[in-house]
């Protein structure tokens, strides 16, 4: 697939008439679609239609609809940040916090981000950054590789959840509760547990605590590597 259009500086003329439309515009309207309607609503035809623009006026920036959509992606998801180089925990928990931040305000990018697509900077800045933050930990390429998978895959478990409910892990609980009305004895173990984690703080936090936990695998999978040469806090 290409994604040229992706990669193009997008310079202002400086002298003439400026363009009917321009990639930016076009994907804030494309985005705008997408955040009140879930990505199905988006086609060429609505988006050149919120323009005030027929269909084949967009195909003169745009060859498809695929190329619409790494485009949104592009757009919405935005830059990565900026990680501290001097501590990959650090760096991955915060590039977690952003990519959950972002899937959140648009939870169509789950289901645009999969599979064969055009590809642009930004998303590929995503990546950058976090295997930057595991250069000089030791893990071969392939580790490195794994560790952002499984990362991004945890982020966007939770995220669906969010998609789904304003606060999930609330919600999900209270229908384990509901459930469990009436047929606590069939399932002791879960009784039992559902009833402790309610006067426990720190609980509906699967977020921090899975992102925690595979930092913590990760810490010690890097410290048996070479001890004396990797930062990363140590789990307390």
């Amino acid at each position: 697939m290409t994604s040229d259009f992706l990669w193009a500086v997008r310079a202002q003329p400086t002298r003439g008439p400026k363009p009917a439309l321009t990639l930016d515009r076009i994907a804030e309207a494309a985005v705008a679609v997408a955040d009140a309607e879930g990505l199905a609503a988006v086609s060429m035809q609505r988006v050149a239609a919120d323009l005030g623009f027929t269909k084949m006026s967009l195909y003169r920036y745009l060859p498809g609809k695929a190329e619409l959509v790494a485009l949104m992606v592009e757009h919405a998801v935005g830059a990565p940040p900026e990680l501290d180089p001097a501590d990959w925990r650090t760096a991955l928990r915060d590039w977690a916090h952003h990519l959950l931040a972002a899937y959140v305000r648009h939870p169509w990018a789950l289901e645009a981000t999969v599979g064969p697509r055009p590809l642009g900077p930004h998303e590929l800045g995503w990546m950058e950054h976090a295997l930057a933050a595991l250069s000089g930990t030791g893990l071969s390429g392939t580790e490195r590789l794994d560790t952002i998978a499984v990362l991004s895959g945890h982020v966007r478990m939770i995220a669906q959840q969010a998609a789904a409910a304003r606060h999930p892990d609330a919600q999900f609980s209270a229908g384990i509760t509901a459930a469990l009305t009436g047929h606590a004895d069939r399932f002791p173990a879960l009784a039992a547990t559902m009833t402790a984690a309610a006067t426990e703080s720190g609980h509906d936090q699967a977020f921090e605590f899975g992102l925690a936990r595979l930092l913590d695998g990760l810490h010690t999978l890097i410290r048996g590597r070479t001890p004396s040469k990797h930062k990363g806090r140590a789990p307390s």
